[in-house]
């Protein structure tokens, strides 16, 4: 039978969470890096037992964990996480007085084919890649370098690259994201990017049409249609059918399109998931009931997903990175929470249940299924 793990990331550690295929009963194995902030814990799909972690500690400045066990041990990759020879935290990029300074990884996401070869997203906005485990680690300065790089702006956690997708059909094209520039699309590999925002309105910034400045939460794709996109935005779900070159509002009968997370169903890829908050002042669910709202349709026509979840007095938030899916027949959804609570459905989200509660708040949830 199948297992499924599901990696958290946390304030204060990482956690390891293994069911079986049924997903009914959770063994639970952490923490990991105990009061550390672990902002992104992602598996290699090229690997199972390889997994990538992004302790942080605003003291101590950030460290690579990597494990080749799945997760039952853990070792530091290199003494430290360096760009270009400089080592740790609160660190120029190049080393001198510069508008970038490197604060954190948000974001790892693996090859599709070398459990060695990793891209990194940090903060402030830039994409880095290793391709011998972590052991080193080479900007994608082409990004920077892109000349509306003078006009991204921070949003409220800082100017963030928080999305990485890889097209598992041309190995030549990646998507990333940053809050608050927008969604760029490179095709040779990361050499020369482009900015992918049309039709995206923003009325935070002095132009809403402008090339680049929007605050894009989240992005995500199916791996059978790489063509097609879907965004959570600052406001606004977005769709795009043609890799990113514009972009359609899809929110429909949302009752707040404001929210952080977007995600996918397995097996098909005209189902997504989001989970609307009040606004962008009010980081909690409207009226205190935590709905994870979905569309059959590829948006516009959205239901509440109720079952299970609390529906009075819930004031927690669910983060970008905060959502996942296996790919078991029956798809299984997961989310964590800002209360610490992780929720998951092993029905494609018609009932949920907290697979583990009281946990620091969450801040990624990664999915993996196991043969």
């Amino acid at each position: 039978m199948s297992k499924v793990r599901v990696l958290v990331g946390t304030r204060k550690g990482g956690f390891v969470l293994t069911s079986d295929g049924k997903r009914e009963k959770w063994d639970v194995s952490g923490p990991h890096f105990a009061g550390w902030e672990i902002y992104h814990i992602k598996g290699s799909p090229a690997d199972p037992n390889r997994l990538y972690a992004s302790q942080t500690s605003g003291w101590f400045g950030q460290q690579v964990q990597r494990s080749d066990d799945g997760g039952k041990t853990w070792n530091p990759v290199g003494n430290e996480f360096k760009y270009d020879g400089v080592p740790g935290t609160h660190q120029w990029y190049d080393g001198t007085p510069h508008p970038w300074e490197f604060a954190r990884v948000w974001h790892f996401e693996p090859s599709l084919t070398d459990p060695d070869t990793v891209y990194a997203g940090v903060e402030d906005a830039a994409l880095f890649k290793t391709t011998d485990g972590g052991k080193t680690w080479k900007e994608l300065s082409g990004l920077r370098e892109h000349g509306s790089g003078p006009k991204w702006q921070p949003g409220a956690g800082g100017m963030c690259l928080h999305t990485i997708i890889l097209d598992p059909k041309d190995p030549n094209r990646i998507y990333i994201a940053i809050s608050a520039a927008g969604a760029f699309r490179s095709d040779d590999a990361g050499k020369s990017w482009k900015p992918i925002n049309r039709g995206l309105k923003s009325a935070q910034i002095p132009d809403p049409d402008a090339e680049v400045g929007h605050c894009v939460h989240h992005v995500a794709m199916h791996p059978s249609r790489p063509n097609v996109l879907f965004m959570q935005k600052h406001w606004d779900v977005m769709r795009s059918d043609d890799g990113g070159e514009n972009w359609r509002e899809v929110s429909g009968n949302l009752p707040t399109d404001f929210g952080f997370p977007i995600d996918v169903h397995a097996h098909d890829p005209e189902t997504i998931y989001v989970v609307p908050i009040k606004s962008d002042s009010e980081h909690y669910p409207i009226d205190g009931q935590l709905r994870v709202y979905r569309s059959r349709s590829g948006g516009n026509e959205w239901e509440p997903l109720t079952k299970g979840l609390p529906q009075s007095n819930c004031y927690v938030n669910v983060l970008r990175d905060a959502m996942a899916v296996d790919s078991l027949d029956k798809c299984g959804i997961y989310f964590g929470t800002t209360g610490g609570q992780v929720y998951g459905s092993a029905d494609e989200g018609k009932s949920w249940s907290a697979i583990v509660r009281d946990l620091p708040a969450v801040l990624s949830v990664e999915v993996q299924t196991l043969a």
